[in-house]
């Protein structure tokens, strides 16, 4: 399917499709503990970020991967300034500062090697976060003045500051979220 086709094709749908290398895929409902981490994230993000330059955005929101052609959904992004829509569009963004991934079981491995090697490649992107569903984690990779990515994890007590200004902090993201189903 053309990037076209696909557009028009999936904005009919009554669910969610990424394109990724030319292929069409459904994106599934994640797990009860999935949808609070990103509720908890946004959250996080919106506090931090009200005010400022910068704007939380939810799991709704397209991508354009210029690297790979794909048009993704990541589990949040932050952009700063200005929306830049890709081409012509009215809902795929191409700028993002900050990606977030929630890691489930069937998408883990992806977000950590074809899904990231393209974030990469957006030139706008300053950070980008892996959130675990099995423990309190997040893993920080973030982009370095020679273009280089450095990586970091967070544990329970864990906290650091993204590009954007806003803090995430672990204890906060992951409050009360064990008590509720994941899929580990």
């Amino acid at each position: 399917m053309s990037p076209a086709e696909y557009l028009e094709w999936e904005r009919a749908q009554p669910g969610r499709h990424q394109r990724l290398g030319g292929a069409v895929y459904a994106m599934a409902g994640g797990s009860p503990r999935h949808n609070l981490l990103g509720a908890r994230l946004l959250e996080q993000l919106g506090t931090a970020l009200r005010g400022g330059p910068c704007r939380p955005f939810s799991s709704d929101q397209k991508i354009h991967v210029p690297a790979t052609g794909d048009y993704v959904y990541a589990d949040g992004i932050v952009i700063c300034g200005p929306v830049h829509l890709h081409g012509d569009t009215r809902d795929v963004i191409d700028n993002p500062c900050v990606v977030v991934e929630i890691l489930s079981k069937s998408t883990e491995q992806h977000d950590r090697g074809e899904k990231w090697e393209g974030y990469r490649g957006l030139a706008s992107l300053a950070d980008y976060v892996l959130v675990s569903q099995r423990l309190a984690r997040l893993e920080h990779f973030a982009r370095e003045q020679d273009g280089s990515w450095r990586y970091r994890v967070f544990g329970a007590g864990g906290r650091f500051v993204l590009a954007s200004g806003a803090e995430l902090v672990v204890d906060g993201l992951y409050d009360g979220v064990f008590e509720v189903p994941g899929d580990d």
